[in-house]
């Protein structure tokens, strides 16, 4: 694309976000990012990638929160003597890997918070996911078939909960809320395709 778009993605668990990212950011023939973010800040953070992985959009009882939400840098957060708990370290880290792409260009970010941490971005499509719940118990029952179907709807309502309370926590917005976003889209009306059809129209038409 000629100018530089910015496209977040944020979705409920089973709504195949992620996938329609990847059809999205194809489309429009942009990057996507998403968990490589880990692996780029565990290289710059000399983290270890497998232990980031499971502090990964997980929200510490910290007080980093009151000290340098909206820094850039962990210097800035290290400057007040405090020591990170490592998802506090992960946040900034990753937040500042996400403003550094968004600088070289155009992108499809998923998840991370990014739509508050980009919100200054100009061309910027905030993008909510969600689908009815049986759509998404059919989807994760897919993706893991040794799950039994309490196993399911608790692997949803959990992993919703998680993702709601590190946005929550680190944005100070309210996660799934709309007016945090551009389009709240149902993906279980228009299916994974159609759902990123619908939202390349919306990007070109912005352009």
């Amino acid at each position: 694309m000629s100018k530089k778009l910015i496209i977040t993605i944020a979705r409920q668990y089973g709504s195949g976000g992620r996938e329609i990212g990847e059809l999205v950011a194809k489309a429009l023939n942009i990057p996507i990012y998403d968990k490589l973010l880990i692996t780029e800040v565990a290289a710059k953070g000399n983290l270890n990638v497998e232990v980031l992985k499971k502090s990964d959009e997980s929200a510490a009882n910290s007080l980093l929160y009151t000290l340098a939400i909206g820094s850039n840098t962990v210097g800035a957060a290290m400057h007040f003597g405090y020591k990170m708990p490592l998802s506090d370290k992960l946040f900034i880290l990753q937040s500042d890997a996400i403003r550094g792409y968004a600088t070289e260009g155009s992108g499809v970010f998923i998840g991370r918070c990014a739509d508050y941490v980009l919100r200054d971005e100009p061309n910027l499509l905030r993008v909510f996911i969600y689908g009815d719940l049986d759509h998404r118990k059919a989807r994760v029952a897919e993706r893991h078939p040794e799950l039994k179907s309490s196993q399911i709807i608790d692997a949803i309502n959990k992993t919703d909960k998680r993702r709601s309370t590190y946005y929550n926590f680190y944005t100070g917005n309210k996660w799934g809320k709309f007016d945090n976003y551009d389009i709240a889209i149902n993906s279980s009306l228009l299916g994974i395709e159609g759902t990123a059809e619908a939202i390349c129209d919306l990007a070109k038409r912005m352009m």
